[in-house]
């Protein structure tokens, strides 16, 4: 089976994010990042953690920094500064801040050594065009995830195959695959069997036994296929 490194269609783009003053993004910047959960905001200092915790709790019970100074008994100044995280102050301060705002001083440090994630996003039409055997038949695949690290423990294709005349190949690799028809009517091959799909049915076979389309019945179709590979370590 040819390779699935090919050349790359189009890729996802990262966003860009302004540094604030500290060199990160500001505390109303980093609410709208971290709600959207579209861009990855760069990690925060301790204080820029504790600023973000006191004003989302803030803003979450409709209050304003004068409330909070009144009954907590720390300036607006101080209060305003921390919000911002234009100071360290000290555990007594913020245990009267988290009293004022009814939260356990813990919850101002909560998550704040989460490790990062490292998932990947594909947007629809963003995969990897790459090159396999059927490429010459008409098939065009798309890889949907890459970048796994040293080891290849999956690989996840869109298939888009339109031409109903053609005679397709069979094919045998490693590990097991999944089908999924998304669009069209084929008959898929098996060893000795064929099956019928149509849209929403799936498939799951051993990939070591030549398989492959046998007819298309209907097109375009789209199919996912998803083929792993056994962990060996």
């Amino acid at each position: 089976m040819t390779d699935t490194r090919g050349r790359k269609r189009r890729q996802p783009e990262g966003g860009l994010v302004e540094e604030g003053p500290l060199g990160a993004p500001s505390i109303s910047e980093t609410l709208a990042l971290t709600g959207s959960g579209a861009k990855s905001a760069p990690r925060l200092r301790l204080e820029q953690h504790i600023a973000l915790q006191v004003k989302r709790e803030r803003v979450s019970q409709g209050l304003k920094i004068a409330d909070v100074s009144r009954i907590s008994g720390i300036s607006q100044g101080m209060v305003s500064k921390i919000e911002n995280a234009q100071v360290s102050t000290s555990l007594d301060t913020l245990s009267r801040l988290c009293d004022t705002l009814g939260m356990p001083l813990s919850k101002l440090f909560a998550d704040f050594d989460r490790a990062d994630g490292h998932a990947q996003l594909i947007r629809s039409g963003e995969g990897l065009e790459v090159v396999r055997r059927g490429t010459d038949k008409g098939h065009t695949y798309h890889l949907l995830s890459y970048k796994q690290g040293p080891r290849k423990l999956f690989e996840p294709f869109l298939v888009t195959m339109d031409d109903a005349s053609e005679v397709f190949p069979s094919f045998s690799h490693p590990g097991t695959e999944f089908i999924h028809l998304l669009e069209g009517r084929i008959e898929y091959r098996h060893g000795n069997q064929v099956f019928g799909m149509a849209p929403g049915d799936s498939l799951t076979f051993d990939g070591q036994i030549p398989h492959g389309p046998e007819r298309l019945i209907e097109v375009p179709i789209r199919m996912l296929s998803v083929i792993t590979y056994a962990d060996e370590s």
